[in-house]
């Protein structure tokens, strides 16, 4: 769950994240990818065989941005004659490999949704030439540099909530997907707030195995886990009140979203999908307009700060529930 970042140069951002640096996309691809860019020079074996029968590859080079893959784009003409572009993304090792998996399967269940938004999934796999490469493959959309409307984004994501609902009726993924390079915890669970809580602490242990513990950290995740969870997510699910686990891209935010220059529409794309709370890491004023906000309604921009995951925000929602759950539900007169 990384920080949502919006553009420097955008006065009205598609992706509002309350409290959230703001990072221009030069900061945001500075650092160098660490895959040999020899592995976009030429089309695997194994890239090719994903490709329709008869096609014929002209051309592969390098294409956009990407922090922890290379990207490519590859030019052919398949057996009609015709010219089509698809969009390439390798990485390396077990989790890249993971990553890929995860990507396509999730971009799979979304396309499903909601076509229009998504590049068509083509497909994933290792590289022949080479068992610790592994790629992502879908079809190729030429986007702008802007940020897509707000309204058209947040109607489409509407769309896809309104259909795509977990088939188990459970909050989770059937496959393990990955913001970047960590994996998520998706497990499936029967509560929302059982899910979260599980799949906040993992992606906390990852940020505290990486960058040391820390006493303040470690104070409010205990706040967190304890009060703040269930005060904010228990009565989602309780008090005759209910949600549905719907899928959601998982990592939404403005480098993850652009518009396609021949339709106009928008494009998401990067997704770390799993069936959640229709809310969560979902930044878009917009999408109030096509969607109800969940009930209890006050809650929701709480609800929003505690899905950023920003430690200043955690600071502000631990000194705000201090009496947790239980001190809601008795102002309530609930016993759930």
């Amino acid at each position: 769950m990384p920080v949502t970042k919006i553009k420097s140069n955008t006065t009205t951002p598609v992706l509002e994240d309350p409290g959230s640096a703001v990072w221009s996309k030069e900061e945001i691809w500075s650092k160098e990818v660490d895959i040999d860019i020899k592995w976009i020079e030429f089309v695997d074996d194994n890239v090719r065989s994903k490709l329709p029968a008869g096609t014929e590859v002209k051309d592969i080079s390098a294409y956009g941005a990407s922090y922890w893959t290379r990207t490519a784009a590859i030019e052919t003409v398949q057996a009609d004659g015709s010219e089509v572009s698809y969009f390439l993304k390798v990485t390396h090792t077990d989790p890249g490999k993971q990553m890929v998996h995860g990507e396509f399967e999730g971009q799979k269940v979304l396309y499903k949704a909601v076509p229009k938004l998504v590049p068509v999934p083509v497909g994933w796999g290792t590289y022949a030439s080479d068992p610790n490469i592994h790629f992502f493959l879908c079809g190729f959309v030429e986007m702008d540099d802007n940020i897509p409307d707000p309204h058209k984004l947040g109607s489409m994501l509407a769309e896809i909530h309104r259909k795509a609902i977990s088939p188990t009726g459970k909050y989770g993924f059937h496959t393990t997907t990955g913001v970047a390079a960590v994996p998520q915890k998706v497990d499936w669970k029967d509560t929302w707030e059982e899910f979260f809580l599980e799949l906040l602490k993992a992606t906390l242990d990852v940020e505290e195995k990486s960058q040391g513990p820390d006493p303040e950290m470690t104070r409010l995740k205990e706040a967190i886990f304890e009060r703040v969870i269930p005060r904010l997510l228990r009565p989602l699910e309780t008090g005759g009140r209910s949600i549905q686990p719907r899928l959601v891209h998982g990592d939404l935010w403005d480098g993850n979203t652009s518009a396609d220059i021949a339709t106009d529409l928008p494009v998401i794309f990067d997704s770390t999908c799993l069936y959640a709370h229709n809310e969560c890491k979902l930044y878009i004023r917009a999408y109030n307009k096509y969607f109800p906000i969940s009930t209890p309604e006050e809650d929701f921009d709480d609800r929003v700060l505690l899905y950023c995951v920003l430690m200043d925000d955690m600071r502000a929602l631990v000194d705000r529930y201090p009496g947790g759950y239980e001190e809601w539900a008795k102002a309530n007169n609930t016993g759930k």
